[in-house]
């Protein structure tokens, strides 16, 4: 019935090809004209886990606590340290710009020169309270002496480490952001911003005295963005580097433009749909289009590859094109179907830019059914090769046959035997080399960025002079009304706060409890020995009204008493012990009107996005590998397909996993899109090979001859196609973004590996399974036009 239905469509495709090319000119004419206004957009909002638990916590407490999308300014003196009037004077320059910065929230701007700098000090006639530089102090009167003042309250009000440099060689200005004008509710665009910081903060401020450190998520973004633009040159060297590749192999630009173009042309209906349906494409993401691309050159080649193959053998144009058309479209709608499955398996995962990243792969997809294989063959039909270019093409088919034939003996059953042995030994060795593998960051700063970029350098800078930066993770401390001032629950969020700040990877906590205790021992001549916390409701009030609410450690009425962990990096590792401490801490030192949650903070923000990776990873791949196995099924209703298919596979994966590991590539965002592809390429592979094996199993011909003719008919094009896509990626080491130079060296490995396992190990599990339990039924014909 399925061959009935493929002779069907052959026969209206090619009945009426003349119309369908002018209707998907059109479209194309259509699509291109929305795929010319989309643009690349970046929202921090988009990168929140939806419905986790530290998530929840963010937004419940946003507009409370230290925020997770946060901006930080380091004016950092090139010689000597900020003590001096020229170098406060930048400060107060610097602190007034970010304030009228388009997105930031100003009543979060904390400096020395902001009034929510308070500095508390115990005198013969009790607690002074004051600000680190008062009203009366202004930008131009400023002295040495001013200066000296103004240095004295700093060490005094405990801000050395915080808002000024361990080595005082610098002072920090720190702001949150929003993600959307609260009056206009429209989103706060960030890669604009990334270059009005630049111009208003850097470019304006930064000379040979003064050097600016700048890192948040706005900023970060904003580098990322400018990067990706050069992906554009990386996809051109790529894009002539296949080009002719693909003429070297089919000799003909006609053809090869034809290959090229039905590829380029699903490109533009996928950014024409991204804009229609109001989606911009993410810095993040701004790879996928390659990878779509790259799953169109494959298809290409396949088609071309029979097409010529046909022309050789003395078909014409529109003959071979018909054949290609019949004999394609099942394993190639099966492969694309499987990618398209694994693309929006991405939508498990409750991260709205995972969620974007799949609709915009899987648009891309889908629409490579009709452009590569409808389209390509329709406009093929229409080539005319010199007379002599099909004998020609045969004779080079002969020459590049006998490079891989040799290969069929892996179908000997004794050869086959090895190799499945040696499959299984090496799929042992990568289970146990990607164990534990790494999810989220390993790397500090920006991972995608470079070490040598000005980000991670200054990301470096500022981690080296500060005790605290932007990587920050807090823990929030529900309570009853006026909890603060009960001596039970604030000794357990003291503990809390202990035992985190002497958790690995941790550089210091702040919380409420902590600056009680040190009020107490203010107010005992600052004797250490009476740093502990009183049992007296009045005397707790007293102390925390030294605090001050802007101090972000408590809310007015007392219910939310945060703990704010300062880490050294946003590693995973390092957020995993983190959250392990308070999970131990929260399920075994129980306490009654305190709840404990996770988490605000970018710190805590990754460490959601971490365990829903880690959480929905292995589902997602479970659904693709079921697809496959059912198509399989379906198409050549033999178990034993089903298993040649999809253990290779299987293989690669896991050899993936290990290589990631070795190279210290995370599963992030970036990289898991990457594994879902390598599964859809391998799929390729293995269905065209298997396709043209089990056809010649059909007509009678014997196993190790049979893999030997679907060798030198499709075994060519595949070895050809992995080499092709690997040099292509291969160029993108070279990228100034480290990401792209991952995904670039991780792509290159997984083309090629899949290629091997699809021309070695898939055959000789065919004829081991075979000899071991022999078939009882003739081998089922795979479906083709007739």
């Amino acid at each position: 019935m399925l061959a009935r239905l493929v002779s069907a469509i052959e026969r209206l495709v090619f009945g009426r090809r003349g119309a369908l090319l002018l209707a998907l000119a059109v479209v194309t004419l259509v699509m291109g004209s929305f795929a010319v206004r989309l643009q690349m957009t970046a929202g921090f909002g988009k990168q929140l886990p939806v419905g986790h638990e530290y998530t929840d916590t963010f937004v419940k407490y946003q507009n409370v606590l230290f925020g997770a999308n946060r901006l930080v300014v380091v004016v950092h003196a090139r010689q000597g340290d900020i003590w001096t009037p020229q170098a406060l004077r930048r400060l107060n320059d610097v602190t007034q710009a970010l304030l009228y910065l388009p997105g930031v929230d100003r009543r979060s701007v904390s400096s020395l020169w902001t009034p929510n700098t308070r500095v508390m000090q115990v005198t013969e006639e009790g607690y002074e309270a004051r600000d680190v530089i008062g009203g009366d102090i202004t930008p131009d009167k400023l002295d040495a002496a001013t200066v000296a003042r103004i240095r004295d309250n700093v060490i005094q009000g405990g801000y050395v480490g915080s808002l000024v440099a361990n080595d005082s060689s610098g002072a920090m200005v720190t702001a949150d952001l929003l993600d959307a004008d609260p009056r206009s509710g429209a989103p706060t665009d960030y890669i604009a911003l990334g270059p009005r910081i630049e111009k208003e903060l850097r470019a304006k401020f930064e000379d040979a005295a003064i050097e600016i450190r700048i890192i948040g998520f706005a900023k970060q973004i904003s580098d990322i963005a400018e990067g990706a633009k050069g992906v554009a040159l990386f996809f051109a060297l790529a894009f002539v580097l296949t080009a002719f590749a693909v003429y070297w192999y089919c000799r003909s630009w006609a053809f090869t433009a034809a290959a090229l173009v039905c590829s380029l042309v699903s490109l533009v209906w996928q950014f024409g749909s991204l804009q229609l349906l109001g989606y911009g494409l993410d810095p993040l993401a701004v790879l996928v289009p390659f990878l779509v691309f790259a799953i169109g050159v494959s298809h290409g080649v396949q088609q071309i590859n029979f097409i010529v193959r046909e022309i050789g053998d003395g078909a014409t144009p529109l003959a071979a094109a018909r054949a290609s058309f019949g004999a394609l479209l099942v394993p190639g709608t099966m492969a694309l179907l499987t990618a398209f499955v694994g693309f929006a398996t991405l939508l498990l995962i409750p991260i709205p830019m995972i969620r974007e990243l799949a609709i915009t792969a899987s648009l891309g997809v889908a629409y490579k059914i009709v452009t590569n294989l409808v389209m390509l063959p329709v406009v093929a039909s229409y080539v005319r090769p010199s007379a002599g270019y099909g004998e020609h093409m045969r004779r080079v088919r002969e020459v590049r046959a006998r490079a891989v034939v040799a290969l069929a003996r892996l179908a000997e059953p004794a050869s086959a035997r090895l190799v499945v042995l040696g499959g299984v030994a090496v799929f042992a060795l990568a289970v146990w080399g990607s164990r534990d593998r790494h999810i989220g960051y390993v790397q500090p700063g920006a991972p995608e960025l470079r070490d040598s970029a000005r980000y991670n350098r200054d990301a470096v800078g500022i981690a080296e002079k500060f005790s605290v930066g932007l990587d920050v993770l807090t823990v929030v401390n529900e309570t009853a009304p006026d909890s603060c001032y009960d001596h039970r629950k604030m000794v357990y969020i003291d503990d809390l706060a202990w035992e985190l700040a002497n958790t690995a990877g941790v550089i210091g906590t702040a919380a409420l409890p902590g600056l009680v205790k040190l009020g107490a021992a203010g107010f005992n001549e600052g004797n250490p020995k009476w740093g502990d916390m009183p049992r007296d409701a009045r005397s707790m009030a007293s102390f925390i009204g030294l605090v001050g609410e802007g101090s972000g450690l408590y809310d007015p009425r007392c219910t939310v008493l945060p703990i704010n962990v300062y880490l050294a990096d946003h590693k995973a590792e390092t957020i995993g012990r983190v959250v392990a401490v308070v999970k131990h801490y929260r399920a075994s030192e129980k306490i009654d009107g305190v709840t404990v949650r996770l988490a605000s903070g970018n710190a805590g923000v990754q460490a959601a996005t971490n365990e829903v990776l880690e959480a929905t990873e292995l589902p997602m791949m479970l659904y693709v590998y079921a697809t496959i196995a059912v198509l399989v099924y379906l198409t050549y209703r033999d178990w034993r397909a089903v298993i040649a298919c999809c253990l290779p596979l299987t293989v690669a994966t896991f050899i993936g996993y290990w290589f990631m590991k070795a190279q210290g590539i995370g599963l992030t965002v970036a990289t898991l899109p990457v594994m879902v592809l390598a599964v859809g390429i391998g799929v390729d592979y293995a269905f065209y090979i298997y396709n043209r094996l089990q056809s010649h199993l059909a007509d009678g011909v014997a196993i190790v001859p049979a893999f030997g003719r679907a060798l030198s008919e499709t075994g060519i094009a595949t070895v050809f196609t992995a080499l092709t896509l690997s040099v292509g990626v291969a160029t993108w080491v070279f990228s100034p973004l480290k990401f792209q130079a991952d995904m670039g060296l991780l792509l290159a490995f997984m083309f090629m590996l899949n290629m091997v396992m699809a021309i070695t190990l898939l055959p000789a599990l065919a004829v081991t399974i075979d000899t071991l339990i022999p078939r009882r039924k003739p081998v089922h014909r795979p479906f083709m036009a007739h």
